[in-house]
C-alpha cells in the first residue's frame, strides 16, 4: 500500500493514559492524518486522570519516569526526587492540551472491538457516556493502550453485592474508586465519633496511599495483608547516575547478555555473589531507613531481586506511610486475609478468626486484564490474546545464569498471551494493523512507552524493520520470552494480568528498549559513554527527540 494511503487511513487509539497519549502524538507527528483517541474519562491521564486523584497520592517511581521528550516536566514539590499524583495528572493534561487537543474523544467508553475478516477494518462499538447513545467507529489500524490498572478486581466473597447479602452496612469499594468516596469518608468520620474505622485490604502502593490519606486526617485505619511488598529506600535520594543510568539495569539479568560486564555479573559464581549481595544490602538498608522493627509484619516481604511487587519509597518521609505506621496511626493486621463479613453487619472477618469493626472496606486487590470482554470471541481468537500455559522447554537456555539457580518459588506454567515484544500479537505479525502499548512491565514507563510508540508507527508505516518472517517464528520468539519470564520472575505471572505483563523487563528496561531501537535500525545505547563510564551515563527521554527524523531517513533511503 502506498504510504499516502496509509497516512490517510483512520487510526484508533484506545486509552488516554501515559501510553495512549505518546502513541497518538508519535502517529500524528509521523503524518497520520486521522488519529482518534478514545477514553471513557473526562480528562486525560488514565490511572492518573483527575477523576482518580486525591491528596497524598504519590507515584511509585522517581520524578521523570513518566516524562515524554516533547514536553519538559516541572520540578516536583516533593523531596527525594518523588512526584505526587496530582503533579503527574497536571503533566498529562498539559501534554494532551498541547499536542492532542483535537484528537481525543472524552467520555467515550469502548464496549466491543471486532475486525471484519473480509475488509480487515476494525469496528469499535462505543457508548457516549454523556448522551447515553451508542455508535460504531471504523478504523484501518488500532492501538490498544488500556494498560493493566483499569479493570478493578475484588474477590467474589468481598464484592459490594456479597457485602449487602451479608448485611454489612459499611461502604465497600476498590482502591481505584477511593477518590470518589474520600470526601464522604472524611465527613462520616467527623460525625461518627471515636469508634469510626476503615479496613484496607492489601499492602501495595494503592493500599499505602489510601491509609496515609486517612491517617493524615485522624481517621483510624487498619491495613490487612498476608505479605508486604518489597521496598527500596535509602537515607538519601539516589543520584541520577545510579537510579537513572544503566547501573541498576545491569544488576538485573536480561535474557540476552550483550556486554562483558553483564556476562561476568550473571554467568559467574563471583558475579552472582556480587549481584545478590547488592540486592540483599538494598533490602537491609531499606528496613533501617524506614525504621521498620525487626518483628514488624512489613518485613514479610520478598527479595527485591526476584519480585515485581516492589515499592520505591526513595527516602523516609515524616508524612509517609512508614512514619504513620511507626507512630501507631496506621494499624497492621498481618499476616491475615479478609475472608468475608460478620453477621453483626459491622465487622470484617479475617483468616485468623479475628473480626475488625469497619465502617468502610477498601480493597486494594489488584486488577483483571483490561482486555477481558473487550474483543468479540472471533477477534480475540484470531489475535491470540488468550493467556496460555507452556510446558517447560526441553533445554534451559539460561542454565549458565548463576544468579538464577536458587529461586524462592517454583516456576509457573502460566504465561501471558503470545505477544511479540509485548507489542504485536504473534498471530497477527504480518498484518501491520494492530498493536499494543502499555503492556510491557518496565521500571521506566516514559522511556518505554515512547520507544514503543515509534516502533508501532514504523510497523504501521511498513518501514524496514527486523521482524519475524512468519507467524511460526513470532510464536517461537514469544515462547522463548515466556520461558525467560517464568525463570526470571517465578510465580509473578500468576499475580499480574496479561495486559500488564505481556513482557516483563522491569529493571532491565534499557536493554529491552535497545532491542526495539535495533529492530528499527536505530542507534542503541544512546546515552553514550566509553568502556568505563557507560554504566553511569544517565538515560533520558531527551535522547529520543531525533527518532522521527532518523526513522524517516531510513524509510526514504530504502
Amino acid at each position: 500500500m502506498a504510504i499516502s494511503n496509509i497516512l490517510a487511513a483512520p487510526v484508533g487509539v484506545i486509552g488516554a493514559g501515559a501510553a495512549g497519549l505518546i502513541t497518538a502524538h508519535t502517529l500524528v507527528q509521523d503524518g497520520f492524518q486521522n488519529v482518534q483517541v478514545l477514553t471513557r474519562d473526562e480528562h486525560a491521564g488514565g490511572v492518573w486522570a483527575r477523576e482518580r486523584m486525591y491528596p497524598g497520592l504519590v507515584i511509585n517511581s522517581v520524578h521523570g519516569d513518566f516524562r515524554y521528550s516533547p514536553l519538559p516536566m516541572p520540578p516536583s514539590v516533593m523531596p527525594g526526587k518523588r512526584m505526587t499524583g496530582e503533579e503527574l495528572q497536571a503533566y498529562m493534561e498539559q501534554f494532551a492540551e498541547s499536542f492532542l487537543k483535537d484528537n481525543i474523544r472524552y467520555g467515550t467508553e469502548v464496549r466491543k472491538i471486532r475486525r471484519d475478516e473480509v475488509t480487515g477494518l476494525w469496528f469499535v462499538d462505543v457508548l457516549n457516556k454523556k448522551r447515553g447513545t451508542h455508535e460504531t467507529l471504523i478504523y484501518s489500524r488500532l492501538v490498544v493502550c488500556t494498560g493493566g490498572c483499569s479493570n478493578p478486581s475484588i474477590p467474589e466473597t468481598l464484592t459490594v453485592e456479597s457485602a449487602r447479602k451479608a448485611g454489612f452496612r459499611g461502604l465497600v469499594m476498590h482502591s481505584s474508586e477511593f477518590a470518589q468516596h474520600a470526601e464522604n469518608l472524611v465527613n462520616m468520620s467527623q460525625h461518627s465519633g471515636n469508634d469510626f474505622n476503615v479496613v484496607v485490604a492489601g499492602s501495595g502502593k494503592s493500599a499505602q496511599d489510601v491509609c496515609v490519606f486517612l491517617a493524615s486526617r485522624g481517621i483510624p485505619v487498619t491495613m490487612v495483608f498476608e505479605n508486604a511488598d518489597a521496598v527500596v529506600a535509602l537515607p538519601w535520594a539516589l543520584p541520577d547516575w545510579v537510579r537513572k543510568s544503566r547501573l541498576t539495569s545491569i544488576m538485573s539479568p536480561y535474557m540476552d547478555l550483550n556486554t562483558k560486564l553483564e556476562h561476568f555479573l550473571h554467568s559467574t559464581w563471583l558475579g552472582s555473589k556480587i549481584i545478590h549481595g547488592v540486592w540483599h544490602a538494598f533490602k537491609a538498608v531499606s528496613y533501617r531507613t524506614l525504621k521498620i522493627p525487626s518483628d514488624s509484619p512489613l518485613r514479610r516481604s520478598p527479595q527485591i531481586y526476584w519480585t515485581l511487587r516492589a515499592q520505591e519509597e526513595a527516602i523516609y518521609r515524616e508524612d509517609g506511610f512508614y512514619a504513620y505506621v511507626n507512630a501507631g496511626k496506621i494499624k497492621l493486621a498481618a499476616p491475615a486475609r479478609v475472608m468475608g463479613y460478620g453477621d453483626d453487619g459491622e465487622s470484617i472477618v479475617l483468616s485468623d478468626g479475628r473480626k475488625l469493626r469497619a465502617d468502610a472496606a477498601v480493597y486494594a486487590t489488584g486488577f483483571r486484564s483490561s482486555w477481558t470482554n473487550l474483543f468479540d470471541e472471533r477477534t480475540e481468537k484470531s489475535l491470540g490474546l488468550i493467556r496460555q500455559r507452556y510446558d517447560p522447554p526441553e533445554t534451559d537456555e539460561w542454565a549458565s545464569f548463576s544468579g538464577l539457580r536458587s529461586p524462592p518459588e517454583q516456576q509457573s506454567e502460566v504465561a501471558g498471551a503470545p505477544i511479540y515484544r509485548g507489542i504485536v500479537p504473534a498471530r497477527n505479525i504480518a498484518q501491520r494493523d494492530f498493536a499494543i502499548n502499555g503492556a510491557i512491565f518496565s521500571a521506566n514507563n516514559g522511556y518505554t512507552f515512547e520507544v514503543t510508540s515509534h516502533w508501532i508507527s514504523s510497523y504501521f508505516l511498513g518501514d524496514p524493520m527486523r521482524l519475524p518472517s512468519s507467524t511460526e517464528e513470532a510464536l517461537a520468539e514469544t515462547a522463548r520470552s515466556a520461558a525467560w519470564m517464568r525463570k526470571r520472575y517465578p510465580g509473578m505471572l500468576d499475580k499480574f494480568s496479561e495486559s500488564y505483563t505481556s513482557v516483563i523487563v522491569a529493571w532491565s528496561w534499557p536493554q529491552a528498549m535497545d532491542n526495539l531501537l535495533d529492530d528499527m535500525g536505530l542507534r542503541t545505547q544512546r546515552s553514550g559513554g566509553n568502556w568505563l563510564t557507560w554504566p553511569f551515563k544517565v538515560v533520558s527521554v531527551d535522547e529520543l527527540k531525533g527518532l522521527k527524523l532518523e526513522r524517516k531517513t531510513i524509510r526514504e533511503s530504502t
